[in-house]
């Protein structure tokens, strides 16, 4: 990519979008192309059609994606939003000679009992989890679809299969963000019930009661003397880091070719983007509780569903590439949390008529 190629950025105010955006900003690309969601309905292939056609975008980062929850209720509108969209990308990048196009898989592409570390060759071995399938099953269509359209059509779209993304433009709502996030604010809030700081736990959850407040927490297993997670804590995850997901993609985007990575086999092309390490539940829970200095208790409700499936990538190809991650887990959990703080004073500035 030159610093003023075309770049277009789908899905902009997400995690992985985000982060992209911001790495390329820096770096200094200055010709990026992106829509919101009012201004471009990404399900609408002639709309899509339009946009490609008037912004004729060279390199596309494919980050935009329909997200669910285990367990979640809705899984027909997963799956077909997902499809749809991506249909919709591929096809309009192909007719517009996009000259790169990099596609965000999952690692809950790979199957229930993949064995750990989990190599590109997994996919489509064995079940997959039965609740994570709407969006799985999307994800893996999106990784079939690139290397279908490469070698049907001479494209060049790579894809690469994420593990657990936290950093700083995270979704923190408790009833939809992922697991670190999610877990990161419980402990802070469980810190300020803890503390009796009522006037920042108000303002955190935007209400006016504090009996209000205080049931909406505990309905979210937030208590004054403890903290309650779902599951028994033993599933085993990995993460990285949005900063380091943004710097592997423009690598790839401006180094790596789908010439490269089919040079001995078509099938299987996609590359595991992590970090080689993991953890589990609990652990991750008490590395949260020592960085936000919660004093209470830990209890892990077995009685709640828990994924069996545990995640560690194998990232022997995106290393042997080139890349590797450079911020560990601890490091990348307390920028996160300061991010988090910075946010909450100015907040509180603000209701306190600060500027």
């Amino acid at each position: 990519m030159k610093k003023n190629s075309k770049i277009y950025i789908v899905g902009h105010r997400g995690s992985a979008g985000g982060a992209i955006m911001e790495k390329l900003q820096k770096l200094g690309y200055n010709n990026l192309v992106y829509a919101t969601r009012e201004e471009l309905n990404l399900l609408d292939f002639n709309a899509v059609k339009k946009f490609f056609n008037n912004k004729q975008p060279e390199y596309v980062f494919f980050a935009a994606a329909k997200m669910s929850a285990l367990g979640v209720k809705t899984p027909a509108d997963i799956l077909y939003e997902n499809l749809t969209i991506q249909n919709n990308i591929f096809y309009n990048s192909y007719l517009s000679n996009v000259k790169k196009l990099i596609f965000f898989g999952s690692s809950w592409m790979y199957p229930q009992h993949a064995d750990n570390p989990i190599k590109e060759e997994s996919l489509l071995t064995s079940e997959l989890e039965y609740n994570a399938e709407p969006y799985a099953l999307a994800k893996i269509a999106g990784v079939r679809m690139c290397e279908f359209f490469n070698l049907q059509y001479n494209t060049n779209f790579i894809s690469v299969a994420l593990t657990n993304l936290y950093g700083k433009t995270a979704d923190y709502n408790l009833k939809t963000a992922r697991v670190l996030p999610a877990m990161l604010r419980k402990f802070h809030l469980a810190k300020l019930l803890n503390g009796k700081r009522y006037d920042e736990i108000l303002l955190d959850l935007n209400l006016q009661n504090k009996d209000d407040a205080i049931k909406h927490l505990n309905a979210n297993g937030i208590y004054e003397e403890h903290i309650e997670l779902w599951g028994a804590g033993k599933t085993r995850r990995e993460f990285i880091h949005s900063d380091d997901l943004a710097d592997v993609c423009i690598y790839i985007m401006n180094n790596i070719d789908f010439s490269d990575l089919s040079k001995n086999n078509t099938k299987n092309t996609h590359i595991n983007v992590g970090t080689g390490s993991d953890l589990s539940i609990a652990e991750l829970a008490h590395l949260i509780k020592q960085i936000t200095q919660y004093q209470g208790k830990i209890k892990f409700d077995t009685s709640k569903p828990d994924s069996s499936m545990n995640r560690l990538l194998d990232c022997s190809k995106i290393h042997s590439l080139g890349w590797k991650h450079k911020i560990e887990l601890e490091e990348g959990i307390k920028m996160m949390y300061d991010r988090y703080l910075n946010d909450h004073d100015k907040d509180m500035k603000n209701s306190q008529g600060g500027i």
